[in-house]
């Protein structure tokens, strides 16, 4: 706005002084009323072309701290009852849990949490006396405070600096992956200027983020630090190839011509499929000499809304979401382009909004997401894949595809023959291999594990590992890694079939915001903390010669 008023006063100073520069019976025709008139004119227009003020946010930052019942916003009220109806007191379920039959003492009822503490804001005893008895809350309430804040703060309508994504990465700039400050840094990211601005930020970007930190040539997870194993070099020296040029070869987009297309396969999807596109476009502005095809596979994908036409029947109104969805003829504008879809977005947002409740809980088994609003280029592709399923060809290197389906196995022999190490990767983010499976039990009754549940993964790992491709597993707690690494060695079908690629530990690129677990305040875990990753074992053929036969014993 003060580039377009200079240029507006600078362009009355030179009239005027093209007035000047005439005869004086030439100024004197040029009355007083005559230029006032001429500069309220061009101050009218000033006013008319302001740019729009940022928005006013209802909670200013000294303001965010509000109790869950108290709290101005109706969907973190919605949250606090949900707690309240689900989180049993800390107190009261140790009271319960040390009482034995034998005692005299009546056995205590476990209640649930209802109240908040004032120092944190969440729902965490079931009265305020059991609240000053709790010593061990203490250790995590500035946790639950920290939480609280960050979410009012979400929703305070502030303007987000931290959200606005930057472009395509500037020609011969290097981009470090040794943690968010310099990945942002080197990333020409807007200026992270709180704590809370990185935690918001990192939850947005982690999933892309994780992705593109592994598979770049400058991870941080290398030969060096022990952390990439010598047949782990070798596994993503091959998938390398294809991401990157060669040595002095420039990162452009025209490297791309020839290449075969990179197929993340992205299974269990939960969150991360109804992350918005421009979000997982960031990924591909890693690459730009690669060719991009994610795809989101498991039963809690969420698909597009399906756009009816208006000779549509009620009934057909109320169908799945795997009919064909009718899309757009193509035009000049690129694929993903928002001011393409504008109208779409729109409608489909509306009836998001009216269909979603103001809270949904993290329990342990997630709803599916959401409908996710489609996008102009956005197609079914149940015909391909003979699942419910969509496609959308985003940008010129970034295609996103979602495939709605119980057991990936299903689904697997349609790219069982075009898998190739050099071009396929898959990512199990927090897939829960060592919890318990909560449909299939053994002949004892007992319930197996999830890695050798043949509902859940036991069929699955054994056809990735035939296929040599990397296989990424994240957690969220170093005891999540833990968990999953063990379940390995009693898998059948796993144990002593592969080889370690990326040893477990922290991810540079997880989460830093914590999350609470509804069911319990006191459960907090961070998204992606944890990477590791295995391949299928290789067993080299030796070659033996005529003359090694004929001095061999066999």
């Amino acid at each position: 706005m003060a580039f377009s008023l200079v240029c507006q006063r600078t362009t009355i100073a030179r009239y005027l002084g093209c007035l000047r520069s005439r005869p004086l019976h030439f100024r004197v025709a040029y009355s007083v009323a005559q230029r006032r008139t001429f500069l309220n004119f061009f101050r009218k227009k000033a006013e008319d072309s302001k740019e729009p003020l940022e928005p006013i946010p209802s909670l200013s930052e000294d303001d965010l701290f509000h109790p869950f019942s108290k709290s101005p916003f109706p969907a973190v009220r919605a949250k606090g009852q949900t707690i309240s109806s689900m989180a049993p007191c800390p107190v009261c379920a140790s009271r319960h849990s040390h009482t034995h039959e034998h005692d005299h003492e009546k056995p205590t009822k476990v209640k649930n949490v209802s109240f908040e503490c004032p120092d944190c804001g969440w729902p965490t005893h079931c009265s305020e006396e059991h609240w000053k008895e709790d010593k061990e809350h203490e250790k995590y309430c500035s946790r639950l405070r920290e939480a609280n804040e960050d979410e009012h703060d979400l929703r305070s309508g502030r303007r987000m600096p931290e959200f606005e994504l930057p472009g395509p990465q500037g020609y011969e700039e290097a981009i470090s992956f040794a943690n968010w400050d310099v990945f942002w840094y080197t990333r020409g990211f807007n200026s992270m200027d709180s704590e809370r601005s990185r935690r918001h930020a990192s939850k947005l970007l982690t999933y892309p983020m994780t992705i593109g930190s592994v598979l770049h040539q400058h991870s941080s997870l290398m030969l060096n630090n022990q952390r990439l194993t010598p047949e782990g070099s070798r596994s993503m020296a091959a998938i390398r190839s294809t991401l990157h040029t060669e040595p002095g070869a420039p990162e452009t987009h025209e490297a791309s011509v020839g290449k075969p297309q990179v197929r993340i396969f992205i299974l269990g999807a939960r969150g991360e499929s109804s992350l918005p596109p421009h979000v997982w476009e960031q990924l591909g502005f890693l690459f730009p000499a690669a060719n991009f095809h994610l795809f989101f596979i498991g039963p809690q994908v969420a698909l597009p809304l399906e756009k009816q036409t208006s000779s549509a029947t009620p009934s057909a109104a109320n169908d799945s979401q795997t009919s064909s969805l009718e899309t757009a003829a193509p035009n000049e504008e690129i694929p993903g382009d928002p001011a393409s879809s504008d109208e779409i977005l729109k409608a489909g947002t509306t009836q998001i909004e009216a269909k979603k409740p103001l809270y949904t809980p993290n329990v342990y088994t997630p709803q599916t997401p959401a409908a996710i609003p489609p996008l102009k280029w956005t197609r079914s592709s149940l015909a391909r894949y003979g699942v419910p399923s969509y496609t959308t060809p985003y940008s010129y290197q970034m295609s996103l595809s979602g495939l709605q389906v119980d057991n990936y196995a299903d689904v697997h022999p349609l790219f069982e023959e075009t898998l190739d190490p050099y071009s396929d990767v898959f990512f199990f983010f927090a897939p829960g291999f060592g919890f318990p499976s909560p449909s299939f039990k053994d002949e004892a009754g007992e319930a197996v594990l999830q890695i050798s549940s043949p509902t859940e993964w036991g069929s699955v790992l054994p056809m990735l590992l035939a296929s040599k491709c990397p296989i990424f597993v994240t957690g969220f707690s170093p005891a999540d890694v833990e968990r999953d690494v063990r379940s390995l060695s009693t898998a059948p079908g796993v144990a002593g079939e592969f080889e370690w690629v990326v040893t477990p530990g922290p991810n540079p690129f997880g989460s830093e915001k914590w999350e609470v677990a509804d069911f319990d305040p006191r459960l907090m875990v961070k998204t992606n903390w944890g990477i590791w990753a295995i391949r299928g074992k290789s067993r080299d053929i030796q070659e033996r010669n005529f003359f090694s036969n004929l001095f061999s014993n066999n």
